[in-house]
């Protein structure tokens, strides 16, 4: 099994992440659904809520909060694949 490079893991993670949370707020302000389903990320994601403004501050902090899950899920990922193999 391949290590997996914890940089390309890492700016993966974030744009996935910040691309999926933009979209959905996206989704939600054109189809009027129940906007509490991303509501809850206001108290994680200062400044977010579900609008126009409230999807670019999300992605703002999605893109480095997925990064950073990212890299700690391929660092953790190689110590586990590293013990294996020994």
């Amino acid at each position: 099994m391949n290590k997996l490079s914890i940089r390309a893991f890492a700016m993966t993670a974030g744009l996935l992440w910040g691309a999926a949370l933009f979209f959905m707020t996206w989704w939600l302000i054109a189809w009027g659904e129940n906007a509490s389903i991303l509501n809850w990320l206001s108290a994680f994601y200062r400044g977010y809520d579900v609008s126009p403004v409230g999807s670019f501050i999300g992605l703002a902090w999605a893109v480095p909060d997925g990064a950073i899950g990212g890299a700690i899920f391929a660092w953790v990922y190689n110590r586990f694949l590293k013990q294996q193999q020994t």
